[in-house]
């Protein structure tokens, strides 16, 4: 008989604290949803507030160093010029040029010079916004909210929940039954479907609001799927016996589904991208600049600070709330400095093993893993993820995301180490060149690697197709 009872269990945990938390949430927004974030906390925190002194302060300092880095022979030309308009200028004012709004040379972000100007481009909500005004309309609790905050930013471009339940679920502090609770909401959120771990579940979700109609949709998703992706269609009909022609009913149903339901929202991956840094090379040095102009200076409200001072007119409710407030703002400052000082962290250290990419152009790209990085800043591989995933860099030979930088190695049979991204162009390009009407499985493509000196299993082949989604000979096959 089984007693009922407390017993202790050994083992080990990893628990974050909310700062912790907040911290990883920002790391892994790039540069416009950080602006975003930190403009809705600038809302919804009474203590957070512009340093709009410190922002004067940067803008003018950055107004001298870009005038000091005018050449000897434009300032001559300068001074040419003042010559042909008025001889008898007196003396320049500087105090004028640096609070002139309008100096396109001094202050490019609000250059608003007719040569520059763009028409104002009408507002789209991006995903997590869409879906974060969504939720917020649920009856939840505030640990629900908080959890499902999480999940949402936890969303990629298509649509689909990019980390583990269970790593929620430690980072919250919560249970594994809550996270899928709140994450079963979200599903069910607009656009249906959106949270999905697969493409299989995806599109279950979306059968589901009408189970009697989808039946055998359903039956054909959740019991049949590998034989649905691989298009073996008379073998699923046989299984569920009905016809071809009742099939392609239920395939017509499922065709309609939207397999990416993140899709059409502003996000990171739309035609223009802005790079969250910026690496230059100069006097043999690369610089790093991280491209946060816009990003606002925070500070507390002093105005909350002296209520939460005074002890004798300010009411103990009052107090709890000013100083929960303010240990949020508190949090977000601090998580914002390290999130910079973290990202430049892992870009140099990106640069210091990648020089003759920095150097001399993309074909020169060493093998790399993200383990490389953490170790040699002693950061978790977590950490180094978050900060690469979604973040590009602009270099001198065009803009690339983080993680293009890591790829395994492949050793040639000469010895040399060659990455997994050469590998992959050159899998590409042998299916390119295929005969369609009898294109190469993985074994074939094996060979005239081996043939080229590159000693690759079948399976590595095959994972590699599957990372550029390119479908098995079978599915490229033209009739």
């Amino acid at each position: 008989m089984m007693s009922i009872g407390f017993y202790q269990k050994p083992g080990l945990y990893m628990k974050q604290s909310p700062q912790q938390v907040l911290l990883s949430t920002l790391l892994q927004l790039p540069i416009l949803s950080l602006e975003q974030r930190i403009k809705l906390e600038l809302e919804q925190n009474p203590l957070l507030e512009q340093d709009l002194e410190m922002e004067q302060e940067l803008e003018e300092e950055q107004k001298l160093e870009e005038l000091e880095l005018k050449t000897d022979e434009e300032k001559e030309n300068d001074e040419e010029e003042d010559k042909e308009y008025n001889e008898d200028e007196e003396e320049v004012d500087w105090d004028t040029i640096l609070n002139d709004e309008n100096n396109y040379e001094i202050k490019a972000p609000k250059d608003d010079s007719a040569e520059t100007y763009s028409r104002p481009e009408v507002y789209e909500a991006t995903l997590p916004e869409h879906l974060l005004s969504q939720l917020n309309m649920t009856k939840m609790s505030e640990i629900e909210l908080a959890i499902g905050e999480y999940i949402i930013w936890n969303i990629n471009e298509v649509g689909y929940l990019s980390c583990d339940v269970d790593i929620i679920a430690q980072n919250m502090d919560v249970s594994t039954e809550q996270v899928e609770k709140v994450l079963n909401v979200i599903h069910r959120l607009d656009p249906p479907g959106i949270g999905a771990r697969d493409l299989q579940e995806c599109l279950l979700i979306q059968l589901q609001d009408d189970p009697e109609q989808n039946e055998l949709a359903i039956r054909v998703v959740k019991d049949y799927f590998d034989d649905f992706k691989n298009k073996r269609f008379e073998k699923i009909a046989k299984k569920l016996a009905i016809s071809i022609e009742e099939f392609k009913e239920i395939l017509d149903i499922i065709i309609q589904l939207n397999p990416k339901p993140g899709s059409g929202y502003l996000s990171l991956f739309d035609n223009t991208i802005t790079p969250d840094v910026i690496v230059k090379k100069e006097d043999d040095e690369f610089k790093i600049i991280l491209n946060d102009w816009n990003i606002p200076h925070l500070r507390i409200n002093n105005q909350y600070k002296s209520l939460l001072l005074d002890k004798k007119n300010t009411c103990k409710k009052t107090k709890e709330y000013i100083k929960n407030r303010l240990e949020s703002a508190r949090w977000l400052i601090n998580s914002i400095h390290q999130r910079r000082a973290t990202i430049v962290r892992v870009v140099e250290t990106i640069i210091k093993r990648q020089p003759e990419f920095f150097e001399i152009g993309s074909t020169h790209l060493k093998p790399m893993i993200l383990k490389d990085i953490a170790d040699e800043i002693q950061m978790d591989i977590s950490t180094v993820s978050r900060v690469t995933n979604g973040k590009y860099v602009q270099t001198d030979f065009g803009v690339f995301e983080l993680k293009h930088f890591f790829s395994e190695k492949i050793r040639r049979d000469d010895g040399e180490d060659v990455s997994n991204k050469e590998i992959k162009e050159r899998i590409r390009k042998i299916m390119d060149e295929e005969d369609k009407k009898k294109p190469l499985n993985d074994s074939k493509i094996v060979e005239v690697l081996q043939k080229e000196g590159f000693n690759i299993a079948r399976r590595t082949i095959a994972k590699y197709r599957e990372q550029m989604e390119i479908p098995i000979s079978r599915l490229r096959k033209v009739l």
